[in-house]
């Protein structure tokens, strides 16, 4: 399965190739490296020299170049919530595009399932309900969950949402866009944590989550120095992750960066820890249209389960 981001009022990719893809968030365009353009560019160099913003490398030392009058710090809107766009020393924008269609899928779970709550028809435990039901929120976890792109589309949707990221600045921007989006006051636990450890305690506290959601990365560390390497803590997370899930999960989305992996892998955890539930599962490539054309870039890879109807 491919999932395909388009062309938005704020966001496209306008072109890619030799190694680079050429961006527009809302008013600036962006040109920044990418390893996954291994074909020619459509457009001139004139027209990628032009780009507001260019992300360098010299002598192992990174920056951005800035045209005269550029912010560096500027808001746009993209699948229906607001983000704060901030170019970071790691070539990164604060969004990653890529995710709409997984945002789109969960918020679309959500609401059919409150909808089928709300005309009675069915609870966790699979019996009838009155119309009058009143049942808790779905609790979505969404680890590794950087400036809160997932975080937030479960919000909008009606859910409550545990938000993990060992980076304090991470979370802190994922608050800022949740108070742009108006979700400033929506039911989100904001935690600066360690994901294995968080997970750890949450299972000594009993705690549960109907959904999860995550993005490890390749390598990493914890507020307190805690290291991650996706090869040797990987199959720990899926562990733990089994321990967290409520008797009548919705979903989990395992998302990847790291080069060298294949959804297939993510698709045989899935298997192994759904298990027990009656559901389907989903794998493939995320990717961004450019906006002539009809030219995919590969961005990442995915696998999700969901719950049967």
């Amino acid at each position: 399965m491919i999932l395909i981001t388009k062309k938005q009022k704020d966001y496209e990719l306008l072109d890619s190739g030799n190694g680079e893809k050429l961006e527009r968030y809302g008013p600036y365009v962006l040109r920044r490296p990418d390893p996954e353009a291994l074909w020619e560019k459509r457009k001139d160099s004139l027209y990628w020299d032009n780009a507001e913003l260019q992300f360098v490398r010299n002598n192992n030392k990174t920056k951005w170049i800035a045209k005269e009058g550029t912010s560096r710090n500027w808001n746009i809107v993209f699948g229906g919530l607001n983000f704060s766009i901030r170019p970071t020393s790691f070539k990164h924008t604060g969004l990653f595009p890529e995710q709409l269609p997984n945002w789109e899928w969960t918020e679309e779970i959500i609401k059919n399932y409150e909808l089928r709550i709300k005309n009675g028809k069915e609870g966790p435990d699979h019996k009838k309900l009155s119309k009058d039901s009143v049942l808790k929120k779905i609790s979505v976890l969404n680890l590794f969950g950087y400036t809160g792109g997932a975080t937030l589309a479960c919000a909008k949707a009606g859910a409550e949402v545990c938000h993990v990221d060992g980076s304090k600045t991470a979370v802190e921007w994922a608050r800022i866009n949740a108070q742009l989006s108006g979700l400033e006051d929506a039911p989100i636990r904001w935690i600066v944590d360690d994901v294995l450890m968080f997970l750890k305690r949450e299972i000594k506290r009993g705690r549960k989550y109907d959904a999860i959601i995550m993005d490890p990365p390749s390598f990493g560390h914890g507020p307190k120095d805690e290291l991650w390497k996706i090869e040797e803590h990987f199959l720990v997370l899926m562990k733990l992750c089994k321990e967290v899930l409520s008797d009548d999960p919705l979903f989990v989305i395992i998302n990847g960066y790291t080069a060298g992996y294949s959804s297939i892998a993510y698709e045989n955890n899935l298997k192994d820890i759904m298990k027990e539930y009656k559901g389907e599962i989903e794998k493939g490539e995320l990717v961004i249209a450019e906006s002539e054309g009809d030219r995919l870039l590969p961005c990442g890879i995915f696998a999700r389960w969901s719950k049967n109807n």
